[in-house]
């Protein structure tokens, strides 16, 4: 034992040695030349398995059986048969084993019972058995049996334990919590572009007799593999798969499929060991529906050991179940790599033994896994779909549809549903196990995916919605663009059903790009366009995704009210003038914004015409716009204005008015004035212009006359003292001559007013 192990220990060095230098060969079967006539790498050669068989101790009353805790040869596939395929464990069937790598024990791991062992039935040394159950290389084991209580007929006769070395190397099992997600693999798994290598359709058939419906186990179980010659996972190429042996000259050509063939690794490329499997295929006249399976009793694998499961699932079925051949037309593993399973070609209808009483005119497909609770990941079930319908558009039936098949045996599924040999009974054209056999196969999560497995298989491509229009400003649900865009688009489909994508301007293709592609451009011309993508599915069913509407526009937007400068009320200091800049700018499409660019930068929403802004006196400032629409054209705009602050000693007074002094004053000073009639008045050339005073609680009332004309009367008074304010403005459409005066009221009890002087904008 301890040899052994060092034996296998080497070996995973080698493995390691030559990781990612092996190529497998594109043909089934064992080593000789390839497609291309070069000899087959001896890499590609079969690994040989290794079965150990120990009979299992049944107690004196027959109701319980086991094996003691033991050292064993290595191994990393278990399972327990008995002699009579029909008869069944109406108990439990557990086992544990032991670490190769760690040492550690498992806890107990159930056996599924749920298998009919007549799957091949009329076939001489078919046993009854379990599921097979994969466990990672392991050097120990412990199993027990337990009949029901009150079970009648006890346990069945000859209870041996099978343990499966499917060679290779082989990693330890992670450890798997009670609801593993399949969605969460570990790290080992292959990544994108690295998958398993594929070999082409078949053209030839293969060996296999079998002219009845044979059953299949209810909960389907590939055999893992264990550590020995260095093998590393098969990388799939998009290439078909081929026969195992020369076609037969009297079977007709394969019949070509309405949709493409996804990569298939070969049985070569897995390395099968072909001397196991010697009779030739069975053929039938035509698939008509795929029942689909669950196997393996755990999700915590590495992808990296698909290639030895699928070894250890062959070997169970030849060397344990009895079987001709492994069960399964392909299996999948949780990363969605697809795998040849019982031989005769993959694009044949080889004849399987998986679904008991319904093996005839079906395939069986295999999910690495145990999905009674936990949902299989999208990537295994695509593969599936893609799998099912090419199988399926080989004889152009409908995934969605459903189909008469013939029953070849009595029998009941999960529902209760009973079936009398040669009866007709309707199935959808993807089924589950349980739809045909009294079993929880394909386990019920992986069952209720099975709807969204038909819609893929079968189209139309749903999800479709356009996500992005580039070269466009969207506003609301509609986009604007100068005329040149790029579409991009999104589906749930995965893109392997997708044969080709279009975009639609005003429903007429634009632009056609493949099923992997999610964007276009178009150019379009000045208006208003409705903008689509449509999905052909690759069963040529077509969907359509909602309309965007995409205007293009190449007219600029116009400033129909130039931008223009006034004064307004506020507080003036030697710095900072208060004023207001107005404009308006239109679009005939979708004004966007209009963006102050000098002396400041500001930018404005559609609808806004005015701001408040401050500026320099005695310095002219030039106010720079720019008009942006919503299709990327933009118009620009400016005004210039100087703010000229004019003292109160520069106006012509009339009547009493006193000097004040302070630094709160514009200039330091300012004039105040009782006196009712008292005046001054101001000549100027501009365009707006604004009084300036101080403010308090005494202070009164004056008369503003602009040319000689009263514009206004203006009270001074307020609550709180204020300094340097403008407090009452005037605005003209152009610069010209203007005169301002102001007139003392004499207000009842607070006649006093003080003026700080004049602003106007030239």
């Amino acid at each position: 034992m301890r040899a052994q192990r060092r034996m296998w220990t080497t070996a995973a060095v080698t493995t390691a040695a030559v990781a990612g230098v092996l190529v497998f060969q594109g043909v089934t079967g064992t080593s000789g030349p390839d497609h291309d006539g070069r000899a087959a790498d001896a890499k590609s050669a079969p690994v040989k398995p290794d079965v150990h068989r120990t009979a299992l101790k049944t107690s004196p009353d027959g109701d319980s059986a086991s094996l003691a805790r033991r050292d064993t040869e290595p191994f990393s596939l278990l399972g327990v048969t008995w002699t009579d395929p029909a008869a069944r464990v109406t108990g439990s069937v557990e086992a544990r084993t032991r670490s190769a790598a760690t040492g550690d024990w498992t806890g107990w791991l159930p056996l599924d019972t749920e298998i009919d062992g007549r799957t091949e039935s009329g076939r001489s040394g078919v046993r009854g058995t379990t599921e097979p159950r994969w466990v990672g290389p392991s050097d120990g084991v412990e199993v027990r049996v337990l009949a029901d209580d009150g079970a009648r007929a006890g346990l069945p006769e000859g209870l041996r334990l099978d343990t499966v070395d499917p060679g290779g190397h082989t990693t330890p099992l992670a450890a798997e919590p009670a609801a593993f997600s399949v969605e969460e693999t570990p790290s080992e798994e292959p990544t994108p572009g690295e998958e398993p290598s594929v070999t082409p359709p078949s053209e030839e058939p293969v060996e296999e007799p079998t002219d009845e419906p044979s059953p299949t186990p209810t909960t389907e179980t590939p055999a893992p593999p264990s550590p020995t010659p260095s093998t590393e996972p098969p990388t799939p190429s998009a290439s078909p798969t081929t026969p195992t042996t020369s076609p037969s000259p009297t079977l007709p050509p394969a019949p070509p499929s309405t949709v493409p063939q996804p990569p298939v690794v070969s049985r070569a490329a897995w390395k099968a060991d072909e001397s196991l499997s010697t009779e030739a295929p069975d053929y039938l006249d035509q698939v008509k529906a795929v029942f689909v399976h669950h196997t393996a009793q755990t999700n915590a694998y590495s992808c990296a050991d698909s290639a030895a499961i699928v070894r250890g699932l062959h070997t169970y079925h030849v060397k344990s179940n009895g079987w001709k051949d492994l069960g399964y037309n392909f299996i999948v593993d949780k990363c969605g790599t697809v795998f040849e399973g019982r031989k005769g070609g993959v694009d044949r209808p080889v004849m399987g033994a998986h679904t008991y009483g319904f093996n005839r005119d079906t395939t069986g497909i295999a999910v690495i896994g145990m999905y009674t609770d936990t949902k299989a990941a999208t990537a295994a079930t695509t593969s599936v779909a893609r799998v099912a319908a090419w199988k399926l558009g080989q004889y152009k039936a409908d995934p969605a549809g459903s189909v008469q098949l013939t029953a070849g045996a009595n029998g009941n599924n999960m529902d209760h549903k009973k079936f009398v040999a040669g009866g007709q009974y309707a199935f959808p054209r993807i089924s589950g196990h349980r739809d045909g056999f009294a079993t929880e196969c394909p386990g019920l999560s992986l069952y209720r995916q099975l709807p969204a497995v038909r819609s893929l298989a079968a189209g139309p491509v749903t999800g479709l919605t356009i996500t992005s229009v580039t070269g466009a400003n969207a506003s609301g649900s509609t986009y604007y663009t100068r005329s040149k865009i790029t579409v991009g688009w999104k589906a749930t489909t995965p893109s392997a059903f997708v044969k080709s994508y279009e975009l639609l301007v005003g429903g007429k293709p634009v632009a056609t790009v493949k099923g992997n592609v999610t964007s276009a451009p178009a150019t379009l011309v000045a208006g208003k366009h409705s903008v689509q993508v449509r999905a052909t599915h690759q069963s040529g069913k077509t969907s359509l995704s909602p309309v965007a509407t995409v205007v293009a526009d190449t007219a600029p937007p116009v400033f129909s009210t130039k931008p223009a400068l006034t004064l307004r009320t506020g507080t003036v200091n030697s710095t900072a003038v208060p004023l207001t800049l107005k404009w308006k700018a239109t679009d005939t499409a979708s004004l966007k914004e209009v963006r102050l660019t000098a002396p400041v930068a500001k930018t404005y929403g559609p609808t806004t015409v005015s701001a408040s802004h401050t500026a320099k006196p005695a310095k002219a400032t030039a106010w720079k716009m720019t008009a942006y629409d919503r299709a990327g054209n933009t118009a620009a705009a400016s005004v210039t204005g100087t703010p000229v602050i004019l003292q109160e000693s520069a106006a012509k007074k009339s009547g009493k008015w006193t000097t004040k002094s302070s630094g709160s004053y514009l200039g330091g000073k300012s004039y105040s004035s009782s006196a009712k009639g008292a005046s001054l008045t101001w000549t100027f050339t501009g365009r707006s212009a604004s009084w300036v005073v101080s403010r308090a609680a005494t202070s009164g009332q004056a008369y503003v006359y602009v040319d000689g004309k009263k514009a206004a009367t203006v009270d001074l008074k307020s609550s709180a003292t204020k300094y340097r304010q403008a407090i009452w403005t005037k605005s003209w459409s152009s610069s010209a001559k203007h005169t301002v005066k102001i007139v003392v009221v004499g207000t009842k009890g607070r006649p006093a007013l003080t003026t700080d002087g004049l602003v106007y904008l030239k």
